[in-house]
């Protein structure tokens, strides 16, 4: 049975000695075991799936994606938000048994109705961040919709003594069409706002996570016009990354971070985690692209996700 258990691809750090925090967001591209949930479509990810999802290629992928992680500050993460992880005894494994189990991480994961069974989830050191509440957003579908991910929303206290309302989502993709899904994506926008509206005028809010759109696309623009900042947008890493994803020879980014104005004024930085041993030589294109675990469904061992993190990191007050 699916359930909350209290704990994209955020990490936040907070540096004492700086008064800082930082966060990273990350999407792990299909994060599934190799066991069959009967409510789910995850055929594909079992041992005698279409991928050949055996328990020895689960364990190198739940170490690639603490390795992504810890790659990500020179301290390992007090918060991590992740996008496309299937379950609770997923989120177990990556945080007691793979390269994580020193990190201490308790976790909070969604039971969304994704017929895939793809969730989100965040991470988080008890001891650096104190959750307070936590609740899964339900979008309902459109006419013609497939079941979509639950929205994540998180309320805690971090170091530096900031509430923070955090808000984790994956956006309906643009499979069949962008024009076709960008409803879908609107709805998720619209939820947001409304949302935000009831936190009051005060809230710290962030939100974060695969918005499977472009800044200037109109799902974003429409959280823009609540008055939300984008502080991604122009992220870009320091190895020759323009983007998190790359898609047919261009770097653009579907994952950002977007922060209420008092937040926003206090970014010291923001870039995309490209880490030359992330990266691999794209051989059709040039350049480098992500190094991900399925290349035209071709299991590649030293694989990490299609996704880059984004990292953002905040000034004291």
């Amino acid at each position: 049975m699916r359930y909350f258990l209290c704990l994209s691809l955020v990490i936040f750090h907070f540096s004492f000695a700086s008064a800082q925090f930082t966060i990273v967001e990350l999407n792990c591209e299909n994060l599934f075991d190799t066991r069959h949930d009967s409510l789910k479509q995850d055929q594909e990810f079992l041992p005698d799936g279409s991928l050949h999802w055996t328990k020895s290629k689960y364990w190198r992928k739940l170490n690639a994606i603490g390795q992504e992680i810890l790659s990500c500050d020179d301290k390992c993460p007090e918060l991590v938000a992740l996008v496309e992880v299937e379950n609770d005894s997923v989120l177990f494994d990556l945080t007691r048994r793979s390269l994580l189990r020193n990190a201490g991480y308790r976790y909070t994961v969604t039971a969304s109705p994704d017929v895939r069974g793809l969730d989100v989830a965040i991470l988080y050191q008890p001891e650096r961040f104190t959750q307070l509440t936590y609740s899964a957003i339900r979008v309902p579908p459109l006419s013609g919709q497939r079941p979509t991910r639950d929205i994540l929303y998180i309320k805690g206290v971090v170091a530096t003594g900031d509430t923070l309302h955090i808000f984790i989502v994956h956006a309906p993709s643009r499979y069949g069409g962008e024009k076709r899904t960008r409803p879908y994506r609107m709805q998720v926008a619209r939820l947001l706002c409304q949302q935000i509206d009831s936190l009051g005028q005060q809230a710290q809010v962030i939100i974060t996570g695969d918005f499977n759109d472009y800044a200037e696309s109109p799902a974003l623009q429409h959280l823009y016009k609540r008055g939300l900042v984008n502080a991604t947008a122009s992220a870009c890493g320091r190895h020759g990354a323009k983007g998190t994803y790359r898609y047919r020879g261009e770097w653009r980014s579907i994952d950002h971070l977007l922060v209420t104005p008092s937040l926003s004024d206090r970014v010291d930085s923001a870039y995309v985690n490209d880490a030359p041993f992330l990266l691999e030589e794209d051989d059709k294109y040039g350049d480098y692209r992500p190094r991900r675990t399925f290349r035209n469904y071709r299991y590649q061992p030293n694989g990490f996700s299609d996704h880059l993190p984004l990292v953002v990191r905040f000034r004291a007050k």
